[in-house]
């Protein structure tokens, strides 16, 4: 049996999190339309009869650290994971986006790392734009290259043969029946916040900066109904934010928490009664 870790690593928005997300099966990291929604490395497992990989999804890459605490954060978080017991690193690029700073940033990262490298260009079901050539340098770089589509998705029994390459024999490093479904390192307060965070991002678009967090204070099980209830707080800096948030009528935080309420749902197999409100911590 193959058996490894393999770590993903890009700048913001290349998808890295979807790539995840299909590749092991089930919904394991936040996805949004805003990048940098990854605050933290997230570990999930793929597993088949004749291999088990460990990926690390890391915070995508900014071009200045030094612009804001979250994004030195991210940096840190993401050079961190690639110094643990990696087997394998992905680096994940977006054809459909220009070559930028951060790109050149990720690379000064994977240069000073003696370990198998695969470059991964993604969203090729996506023709125009396509910067491809301004990639193209990048090859000689790596051990491989693989195009995939990772939100259709296209090809991706083809990256993971060849990650299987690099990896090398040996035992199960996570027995999946200990594990509590999905198969990740989030602690259950944490995949709940993270999945409200998610559809905060998702209802709200641009017009909500990155001071927003979520905070479960509550989940318990009442017995006579059978139903979790769930209480959290979505936090922001601001009052004007607060707003933006509760959406005229409360309709804005109805809409995030009944996108959040179903997917945990599907995901748990259990009713919710999700008791979601907004406070301002400056």
């Amino acid at each position: 049996m193959k058996v490894g870790v393999v770590a993903l690593i890009g700048r913001p928005n290349t998808g890295k999190s979807t790539l995840v997300n299909n590749l092991v099966g089930h919904k394991v990291a936040i996805t949004s339309p805003k990048p940098q929604t990854t605050q933290f490395s997230i570990y999930a497992v793929y597993e088949d009869e004749n291999a088990q990989i460990v990926f690390v999804d890391t915070p995508g890459i900014f071009a200045r650290s030094t612009r804001s605490a979250r994004s030195g954060q991210a940096n840190l978080a993401a050079s961190k994971a690639l110094k643990e017991d990696v087997n394998v690193v992905l680096y994940i690029v977006d054809h459909t986006r220009r070559r930028g700073i951060e790109e050149n940033r990720v690379l000064g990262i994977l240069r000073k790392i003696d370990k198998p490298k695969i470059l991964v260009i993604n969203k090729i079901d996506k023709k125009e734009p396509s910067y491809r050539e301004e990639y193209r340098f990048l090859e000689d770089e790596f051990d491989s290259v693989v195009e995939v589509s990772a939100i259709k998705p296209l090809n991706l029994s083809l990256l993971v043969a060849k990650i299987l390459e690099f990896l090398p024999e040996g035992e199960k490093q996570i027995v999946r029946e200990d594990m509590a479904t999905p198969a990740l390192n989030l602690s259950s307060n944490l995949y709940i916040e993270e999945n409200i965070r998610e559809k905060a991002f998702l209802v709200l678009r641009d017009e909500l900066p990155y001071k927003l967090r979520v905070v479960v204070d509550e989940v318990k099980k009442r017995n006579k109904s059978k139903i979790f209830y769930i209480k959290a707080r979505i936090i922001v800096a601001d009052k004007r934010y607060k707003k933006m948030v509760i959406g005229a009528g409360g309709q804005r935080i109805k809409v995030i928490g009944s996108m959040a309420r179903r997917e945990l749902e599907v995901a748990t197999g259990q009713k919710i009664y999700l008791d979601l409100t907004v406070e301002v911590e400056e």
